[in-house]
């Protein structure tokens, strides 16, 4: 089935006629590989970087003509802008040097918001494996469990684990034209690549094409009214991190590292990238602070302890708490019944409240500063 579609989308495709009306944008190889999944169909453009903007309606009338393909429900189509060889411009500042601080009069313009969504929060680790979505998901359930309204964006694009995590599947139904409505477990609002492909669907696809996507389960999405979304972000400090970094309005950053220094070296270089973007780091998790032996009931600290409380306090951002590693963490993980909801009173749920509680702290703080540092005008 999904093969007969993926040659109906490139019959229709051929329709579409190239940049400058010159054969058509599968014979030019302009299409890459395309990828179906139960009804949902996700490809990407290529086109010169200099005129992405003006051949959207290209990638407009690629997106019309596969929606028409019978079996097709939901289609993401992005165009993918590449520089032509030597043509790519650095303007990063050298590893060697600070970033310069910009003058008030210098300042990049404000990010577009998105509407309803009062917050958006990004937590992030430096590399994988250090359960970044576990504590995505279960910091999303404590604040709303403190009375927030909450939404979660999965912006691992390559390892999407909210679908799984959230005991969530299907496909999200459109709204109007390209925007969709959000499936939702557990009371929150939640959106991932993992709906729009199968989980063991390799996503092969470029850098441009991930962030078109990320600003797709963004912008493109009826998340209604939200007091915070927040937002699992890929591991690393890559083209995907920067972006949302970049271009969303982000309140604060939640870094979730190990205790040990590998993984915080690691931890260090995401905590400087939001740094350099002006992006307020609202603190430090320390996940897999230490184990809790089902059997004897002690302790061990298999992965050191207290190293991102120490790097925390070195770098002067908050410690916002200690996360053991336990069984019951990981079970209820797999079983997508994450333990903040699955053992509301039990202690480890309680981190992860307290750790809610004093990073909803952290971006009211944040906005008071904000409100203080505004302009105020008199008038007599």
């Amino acid at each position: 089935m999904n093969d007969t579609i993926k040659n109906a989308v490139m019959d229709r495709l051929r329709q579409i006629k190239g940049p400058d009306l010159e054969g058509d944008i599968v014979s030019l190889g302009l299409v890459s590989d395309v990828f179906v999944s139960d009804g949902r169909v996700a490809f990407s453009i290529t086109v010169p970087a200099e005129r992405a903007q003006e051949l959207e309606p290209l990638r407009q009338a690629a997106d019309k003509v596969v929606r028409e393909v019978p079996g097709v429900e939901t289609a993401m189509v992005a165009l993918t802008a590449e520089r032509a060889a030597g043509g790519a411009r650095n303007t990063a500042p050298k590893a060697t040097q600070p970033a310069p601080r910009k003058a008030p009069e210098e300042q990049a313009p404000q990010k577009p918001g998105v509407p309803g969504i009062k917050h958006i929060v990004a937590v992030a680790s430096g590399k994988g494996g250090v359960g970044k979505s576990t504590t995505t998901a279960n910091l999303a359930l404590a604040m709303a469990a403190l009375g927030k309204k909450v939404g979660v964006l999965d912006a691992d694009i390559y390892g999407p684990s909210v679908p799984r995590l959230f005991n969530v599947s299907g496909r999200p139904e459109p709204v109007e034209g390209r925007v969709l409505k959000p499936l939702e477990g557990y009371g929150i609002k939640v959106m991932s690549m993992g709906f729009m492909v199968e989980e063991e669907t390799p996503m092969i696809w470029r850098g441009p094409m991930v962030i078109s996507a990320l600003t797709q389960m963004l912008r493109e999405v009826a998340w209604g009214e939200l007091d915070v979304l927040v937002v699992d972000m890929p591991p690393g400090t890559g083209d995907a991190q920067l972006t949302m970094a970049q271009q969303v309005p982000l309140a604060g950053a939640v870094i979730v590292s190990t205790p040990q220094d590998l993984a915080l070296i690691d931890a260090r270089k995401g905590l400087n990238m939001f740094k350099r973007v002006d992006v307020p780091v609202l603190g430090i998790v320390e996940n897999m602070s230490y184990f809790l032996c089902p059997d004897c009931g002690g302790r061990h600290d298999i992965f050191g302890h207290g190293g991102a409380r120490a790097e925390a306090v070195r770098l002067g951002v908050p410690f916002l708490g200690e996360v053991p590693l336990t069984m019951k963490i990981r079970e209820t993980s797999d079983a997508g019944t994450p333990v903040v909801v699955s053992d509301p009173e039990g202690d480890v749920a309680g981190i992860y409240k307290q750790i809610a509680a004093s990073v909803l702290a952290g971006i009211e703080a944040a906005d008071a500063s904000q409100e203080k540092a505004a302009p105020s005008i008199v008038f007599e």
